[in-house]
């Protein structure tokens, strides 16, 4: 429900012409949601695994079922069941929005059981829907190639911010440590623990944490037993006008997914735009999406490595070596002009227009 891509994708629905229902479910630690479009939240028994998943898509098919709704759009797998049979028993069109490569999440790596069954739900209904995007080439060239569907792509991009970065904002030339920014959820997978132990041999810089997950506590443990607690901070997950503010006063944002499986292998996360837009030098994964977008535009580095002494090298010349850095920072504003929502929101326009 807070997903920002749904919200983006909402928006423009609107502003299209339709009146779009946003549908997720409702946890006893949400929070309000003021939209300027509809939404409709279910209060679920099961939180997680099979029978969530189970109960989840159920009470998403009756909803429909019982609904007016002239289109329905599946988010990722997980709700396309309901969806496809709910259209299919109503006869509307389906439109198809893959946020990532689902198969290949982590999560259902080295669990081949769960993994099959999802593969063989994606197999039977992808080929059925009226149209498709994802988030990037590489995973709209694999659905093609599975499954004969046109699908589109459609990058989750911020919108474009014409704020001008103020010199009230950037990092002042003092004595103080430069500042890394890593945003998003402190899971598996996300580099987050290689670019702690890489602070143990980094001076001159504080590493900011802003987000939660899976592997929290367990970072924090990290962090104490490293003793760098004066050098990496947890800012938790802060509302979004916040963490704009906080990304115009770094010096980097790092982006450092590790290659499990092909659904990271293609990662383009939203925190590297979110740089991008705030005029921020990045430091990515050397991932082909990624590292397309940092070469096409000179924004920042690959890191070619996820070992902590090296990354450390790396970290520092992308924090210290001001001829690389004015390079950057003057091909940071063609790429946020470029790498906006508005731009991708053209396409979106293309696929839901005949439906409209």
């Amino acid at each position: 429900m807070t997903d920002n891509r749904l919200h983006k994708v909402a928006g423009s629905l609107q502003q299209m012409g339709f009146e779009p229902v946003l549908i997720g479910r409702l946890l006893s630690e949400s929070q309000p949601v003021i939209r300027s479009y509809r939404t409709h939240r279910m209060k679920l028994i099961f939180r997680k695994g099979p029978l969530f998943y189970m109960e989840y898509n159920l009470r998403l098919f009756l909803h429909l079922l019982r609904s007016d709704y002239s289109v329905m759009a599946a988010n990722d797998l997980d709700t396309l069941p309901a969806n496809y049979l709910a259209s299919r028993i109503r006869h509307k069109p389906l439109i198809y929005d893959s946020h990532e490569y689902f198969t290949e999440v982590p999560e259902l790596i080295g669990r081949p059981i769960v993994r099959a069954i999802w593969k063989s739900l994606e197999k039977l209904l992808v080929p059925k829907v009226n149209a498709a995007y994802t988030v990037c080439d590489s995973i709209a060239g694999v659905y093609r190639d599975l499954y004969g569907v046109d699908f589109k792509v459609i990058r989750n991009l911020p919108v474009y911010s014409k704020e001008e970065i103020t010199p009230a904002e950037q990092q002042p030339e003092t004595d103080r440590p430069k500042i890394i920014l890593y945003q998003g959820a402190l899971n598996l997978g996300r580099g987050v623990e290689s670019a702690i132990r890489a602070m143990q041999y980094l001076e001159g810089a504080e590493l900011w944490l802003a987000g939660d997950g899976d592997l929290t506590v367990q970072l924090k443990e990290l962090v104490t037993e490293l003793k760098l607690e004066p050098k990496v901070k947890f800012l938790g997950r802060l509302p979004l006008d916040e963490l704009s503010k906080v990304t115009r006063q770094t010096s980097l944002g790092i982006s450092l997914e590790e290659d499990l499986g092909l659904n990271y292998r293609f990662a383009l996360p939203n925190k590297l735009f979110d740089y991008i837009q705030a005029g921020v030098p990045v430091l990515v994964s050397n991932l082909p999406e990624m590292k397309r977008i940092v070469d096409q535009y000179q924004i920042g580095m690959i890191a070619d490595t996820h070992q902590r002494k090296d990354l450390a090298e790396i970290m520092k010349m992308a924090l210290f070596d001001e001829e690389k850095i004015s390079i950057w920072k003057q091909n940071l504003p063609k790429a946020a002009r470029e790498l906006c929502w508005e731009n991708e929101e053209i396409i979106l326009r293309r696929i839901y227009f005949p439906y409209l």
